[in-house]
């Protein structure tokens, strides 16, 4: 089925919450459905859709994968139940890290990711829950990018002739994949989110690992999960549509207290764009690169060298993996 892009000059966010509350109320019927919650927008959005359209029948998870951000499942838990909106945590780090080992090949590893999530954990979760529905935030990028030979984004199922109810024993509904970014935005003011939900950072599916260049470990990616800590702390006042911090895989030659300190490069990348098609890199003041630099190599252990990316996309592309 083609899907059809609603731009933002054409979304009414009232009307399209109410159709699609009316979709998934009657997709679902009298049964249940369940959802992951990451913190990223869309997930935060579909997941507060889903509830208006569903209340108790919406079983709402975070999946703990051990590649999220510094304490962001107890964070985004918490902001939920604030919000009335219950949040189990499941701790799945162990079968993500067994499933990512020894994996180097971008597309191997979001495959791992994908397969993790969608056939072991959710497999689970589903089969305990009874619901025959998975509600995920897939946007209308996410399906350009994968059909267009850009990435795999791991959320990317049945526009790839996956057959979600044969090989997970679920079927996938994606109420927002006729949205960008700016679209799910205003859903998201429109459901009353907090404007530090709506309006965060995109952050993507296979969370720090599509910000490790090589293999993805314990060690690497409490690495990374610091450099993404300064960075946005830093960044965040500066009005850039997504910055983030890099891990590559090779090591390099410094020098710390006089002595040479064989260690890790982070790559720091602040992008300006409106919907992730197309981005450049933020003029940002070359005091503030120092400060990023300045810190991450006296806070991280290990960290002797950081970059700035100044290429746009395309050629780059605003992650790394």
């Amino acid at each position: 089925m083609e899907i059809k892009e609603i731009t933002l000059d054409r979304l009414d966010p009232a009307q399209f919450i109410a159709r699609k509350s009316q979709e998934l109320s009657a997709a679902v019927g009298e049964g249940f459905a369940v959802n992951a919650l990451s913190g990223g927008v869309d997930s935060s959005v579909v997941t507060a859709l889903g509830h208006k359209a569903l209340g108790n029948r919406l079983k709402a998870y975070f999946i703990d994968n051990g590649i999220m951000r510094k304490d962001e499942p107890e964070q985004i838990a918490e902001q939920f139940m604030n919000l009335g909106i219950p949040i189990e945590i499941i701790d799945a780090k162990d079968r993500f890290f067994a499933a990512l080992k020894g994996l180097t090949d971008p597309e191997e590893k979001r495959e791992a990711i994908t397969q993790t999530f969608y056939k072991d954990v959710f497999g689970e979760l589903v089969k305990k829950s009874g619901a025959r529905f998975l509600l995920q935030g897939t946007i209308f990028t996410d399906v350009e990018e994968t059909v267009a030979g850009v990435k795999r984004q791991h959320n990317i199922l049945a526009q790839l002739g996956i057959d979600t109810v044969g090989q997970f024993g679920y079927e996938v509904i994606e109420p927002l994949i006729e949205l960008r970014k700016p679209g799910v935005r205003k859903i998201g003011e429109a459901l009353c989110l907090p404007h530090g939900v709506y309006n965060r950072p995109p952050f993507p599916g296979p969370a720090l690992a599509a910000r490790i260049i090589g293999e993805v470990t314990r060690e690497r990616v409490a690495l990374v999960r610091e450099a993404t800590a300064i960075v946005e702390e830093e960044l965040a006042g500066s009005g850039a549509f997504q910055y983030l911090a890099i891990l590559h895989e090779d090591k390099v030659t410094g020098i710390r207290n006089g002595k040479r300190d064989y260690g890790s490069q982070i790559e720091v990348r602040c992008w300006e764009s409106t919907d992730a098609k197309t981005a450049t890199p933020s003029r940002l003041d070359f005091d503030i690169l120092q400060k990023l630099a300045g810190r991450m190599t006296a806070e991280i252990p290990g960290v002797v060298s950081v970059t700035y990316n100044i290429t746009s996309k395309p050629t780059s592309t605003i992650e790394a993996v």
